[in-house]
C-alpha cells in the first residue's frame, strides 16, 4: 500500500467557508452567529468535492489510502475563544468523518483539536477523545502556536501539554504539529509559519526531556522536517553542547518527518540525512503547493515521483516509507487496515 500520512479537507463544499464567515462575524455581533443546525451539506456534495480532486489525484498518482483531516489554515484558533474553537472543530472533525465513512478504503481521519490561546490544552480531551473513539480517528494535529504567529504558548516540552500527551499515550496514537494561518504579518502562512513551526518543534524537543516522561509518546513533523534534515550537523552539534545524547537516541525513537518536500534535490537530501525508518510518506495534495512545476511538467505535490527517482533508496526503504512507518508509527491505524484485510 502507499500511506499518505498528510491530507487535509481543503476542497470542503463552500457551505463550510460560508458558515465560519458568520461564525466569525458573530464574535461582534451576536445576532450573526448561526448555529450549527444551519449547515447543511449532503453526503452528495461531499462525494463530488472528493471524487474530482483528492481521490481523482490518488488515482492518478497510485497512493491508496490518506490520513485525512481539517483543512489545516481554517483551524485558526487565534479567532475567537474556546467556545467558537470548540463548535468549529466538532464540525471540521465530523465532516472529514463523514468522508471517511463515505470512502473507507481511501481516507481514515485525523482530529484537528479545538485549541486556544491561554486556554488550557486539556479542555480539547473530549473532541480528541470522541474522535478517535467514536470516528475511529487514528491521530490528532497539535497546533503548538494557537495564537497564530505570536508564539504566546510555552514549548511543547512544558508541562501544560501533559495532559494532551497523556491522553495520547493512553490512547496510543500520534500527533503531528501542525499550526495554522499566521496573523503575523512577518511570517507568512505557508512559506514561513509552517516551516518556522516544524523547525521549532525539533529544537524544543531536542532542548527539553520530554520523552523521558512519555517513552510511547510519538510527533510526525510535516513539510519535511522545516529546516531540521537540511541543517542536521547545526542540531546535532547544539544537542552536543547541551550534554544530550545522540540525536538517533533522544528523539528519533518519537520523531517522524514526512516528505511533503517538493522537488528532488529536497527529498534526496531528506532520505539521506533522516533515517528512512523515520520518514512517512506524504504529500498535502491540493495544499499549500498546487502548481505544476516547470522545470519537469509534474505537481509539485506529487511527491511520489520524488520517492521513486531517489537513487539511494532500495525497494525496502520504499516499502518502509509508503507503508510499514505509518503502520507503526499510527497502530490504530494498521488495526483498522487488518480489520479490513488489508
Amino acid at each position: 500500500m502507499i500511506i499518505d500520512c498528510h491530507g487535509h479537507y481543503t476542497t470542503a463544499p463552500k457551505a463550510l467557508e460560508e458558515w465560519r464567515n458568520r461564525q466569525i462575524a458573530g464574535i461582534k455581533d451576536p445576532s450573526q452567529a448561526p448555529r450549527v443546525s444551519e449547515l447543511k451539506i449532503s453526503d452528495d456534495e461531499l462525494r463530488e468535492t472528493i471524487e474530482q480532486n483528492q481521490l481523482r489525484l490518488m488515482r492518478q498518482r497510485g497512493s491508496d489510502l490518506t490520513i485525512f483531516s481539517p483543512r489545516a489554515s481554517f483551524m485558526a484558533h487565534h479567532i475567537g475563544d474556546f467556545q467558537v474553537s470548540s463548535t468549529w472543530a466538532a464540525i471540521c472533525n465530523e465532516l472529514c468523518y463523514r468522508v471517511s465513512q463515505l470512502f473507507p478504503e481511501n481516507f481514515i481521519g485525523a482530529a484537528m483539536l479545538p485549541q486556544s490561546p491561554g486556554v488550557d490544552p486539556a479542555t480539547c480531551l473530549p473532541e480528541l477523545e470522541k474522535c478517535v473513539r467514536d470516528y475511529g480517528f487514528v491521530g490528532i494535529n497539535l497546533n503548538p502556536d494557537p495564537s497564530g504567529g505570536h508564539w504566546t504558548s510555552p514549548p511543547l516540552t512544558d508541562r501544560l501539554w501533559y495532559p494532551v500527551y497523556e491522553k495520547m499515550a493512553e490512547l496510543d496514537i500520534p500527533a503531528m504539529v501542525h499550526v495554522s494561518t499566521s496573523c503575523n504579518a512577518c511570517f507568512h502562512t505557508t512559506g514561513a509559519h509552517y516551516i518556522n513551526a516544524d523547525t521549532t518543534a525539533v529544537m524544543q524537543l531536542i532542548q527539553g526531556d520530554l520523552f523521558r516522561d512519555f517513552p510511547t509518546l510519538r510527533f510526525v513533523i510535516p513539510h519535511g522536517g522545516g529546516a531540521a534534515p537540511y541543517h542536521w550537523g547545526r542540531y546535532r552539534g547544539l544537542a552536543q553542547e547541551m550534554k544530550k545524547p545522540l540525536l538517533k537516541d533522544h528523539i528519533l525513537k518519537n520523531v517522524f518527518f514526512d516528505t511533503c518536500v517538493y522537488h528532488q534535490p529536497g527529498v534526496n537530501l531528506l532520505t539521506s540525512v533522516i533515517p528512512v525508518e523515520n520518514i512517512l510518506f506524504a504529500s498535502e495534495m491540493i495544499g499549500a503547493v498546487r502548481g505544476v512545476d516547470p522545470e519537469t511538467g509534474h505537481y509539485y505535490d506529487d511527491t511520489r515521483r520524488y520517492i521513486e527517482a531517489a537513487r539511494n533508496l532500495t525497494d525496502d526503504d520504499r516499502y518502509r516509507i509508503y507503508e510499514g512507518n505509518a503502520r507503526r508509527v499510527y497502530p490504530r491505524l494498521d488495526a483498522a487496515l487488518k480489520a479490513a484485510g488489508r
